[in-house]
């Protein structure tokens, strides 16, 4: 029987993803300037307030206000009216150095000894449903909101956007889990008042319904195209009014959009954050590392649909153990206990293994921290980043080292492919 999955975004104007943002920019600054920075960084933001606290080793030195200030205006909370906005608000920090006894156990006379930050597991996961290897409903919920994002910087064809938003889809998949049509979509976004809220809904939803999601679709592959109908059941701002939102309407915190953040509730998920952490942290860089894993699995051939998790003690080098779950994709007679052992050969899972294999110190991590963590494109950019003393530095850096399919042939090559 037909059977129906949906998972759900929110845009960066969404207040926990303000929070991430801002303790993924205060990552990139401390990483910019001191690559072996230990951090981890926590941030509130609500009404006209900013409050950061955590743990901090590092050689530099950063004006913690101008950083969140200008990933607050960057976002796009810059008038008075939003009760919230780069300029005014007010920036408290109690962010204090970090503790010895965590930091005994991660740095090692050897770098490659080097211990994992914390105990946990965490998961990757991969699926050929999209070209991304991504689920489909989770990354057209990312596709719409970052459509959305783009059109209110235009601010041409819709002129009333502010930044906060939350999208849904539903997908209908077959028996054999093969995405079949879109049953709904939900998109709710903050927008400026209205005189007459009649007229604003009917506008908003004509607005969502014939600019945005065309505009969505036309970026989209053939067979994906093919999914949307006139059928689909469209659910725009369904409570009515939307104009108070972001921090004033909702207190933001770090790491409270880890499911958006990964497979949107495909798979599986270790519940450790990821935003605010540096990658001696594995909650972060094994959460990228298991994503790899699962997605060069994926492309080379071992299944079409892959979960890996890997799991450690504090200070230990080794993992616990590395896990995989096929779903009965795979195509040759092979148990996930035998795909397992063969990964475990084939990626080092030590943190710092983890670390230069994905090129983990460097300043990446504000690209992650809105959209999704997974299934974003590998490329190289060019960042400058400047000390309150006007030092500056300019750095190429490549992002998303995690998506990239540079393990296939080893993949290949390591189960006879």
């Amino acid at each position: 029987m037909a059977y129906l999955f949906t998972s759900e975004s929110v845009s960066e104007g969404h207040p926990d993803k303000v929070a991430d943002q801002i303790s993924d920019a205060l990552i990139d600054n401390f990483l910019a300037f001191d690559k072996e920075s230990k951090v981890a960084c926590e941030t509130l933001v609500t009404t006209g307030q900013v409050i950061l606290a955590g743990e901090v080793k590092s050689h530099t030195y950063l004006d913690v206000q101008k950083i969140t200030r200008d990933t607050i205006n960057k976002i796009g909370y810059t008038k008075g009216e939003y009760m919230f906005d780069g300029n005014s608000c007010g920036v408290l920090s109690a962010i204090h150095e970090q503790s010895e006894d965590i930091n005994q156990g991660v740095d090692r006379g050897s770098k490659e000894e080097q211990g994992a930050g914390d105990q946990g597991m965490m998961f990757g996961y991969a699926t050929n449903e999209t070209e991304n290897f991504m689920p489909l409903a989770l990354d057209l919920s990312h596709r719409i909101l970052i459509e959305l994002a783009a059109l209110r910087r235009e601010n041409k064809d819709i002129t009333y956007l502010r930044p906060d938003s939350k999208s849904q889809v539903t997908i209908e998949y077959s028996d054999d889990n093969v995405p079949q049509r879109i049953d709904a979509i939900v998109v709710s976004t903050q927008h400026d008042d209205f005189a007459d809220d009649e007229t604003m809904l009917a506008k908003i939803r004509k607005d969502i319904v014939e600019i945005l999601i065309p505009r969505v679709v036309a970026k989209l592959p053939e067979p994906i195209q093919a999914l949307f109908n006139t059928n689909i059941k469209y659910h725009i701002n369904p409570t009515g009014k939307f104009v108070i939102g972001g921090p004033h309407g909702d207190t933001g915190l770090t790491g409270r959009k880890i499911i958006v953040d990964t497979y949107g509730g495909k798979g599986a998920h270790g519940g450790g954050a990821f935003s605010g952490k540096d990658p001696s942290k594995v909650d972060r860089s094994a959460a990228y590392a298991t994503r790899h894993i699962a997605k060069n699995l994926v492309a080379a051939g071992v299944a079409s649909e892959v979960l890996v998790q890997v799991s450690y003690a504090i200070g230990v080098v080794e993992p616990m153990g590395i896990f995989i779950n096929t779903y009965g994709t795979c195509p040759f007679n092979m148990t996930d206990g035998e795909i397992a052992e063969i990964v475990s050969k084939v990626f080092d899972m030590r943190p710092f293994a983890i670390e230069e294999r994905l090129k983990l110190r460097a300043p990446i991590y504000s690209e992650t921290a809105a959209y999704g963590h997974m299934g974003r494109e590998n490329e190289i950019v060019t960042k400058t980043f400047t000390q309150p003393n006007g030092e500056s530095v300019t750095l190429d850096v490549e992002l998303f080292t995690w998506e990239k399919l540079d393990f296939v042939d080893k993949v290949k090559e390591a189960f006879s492919l």
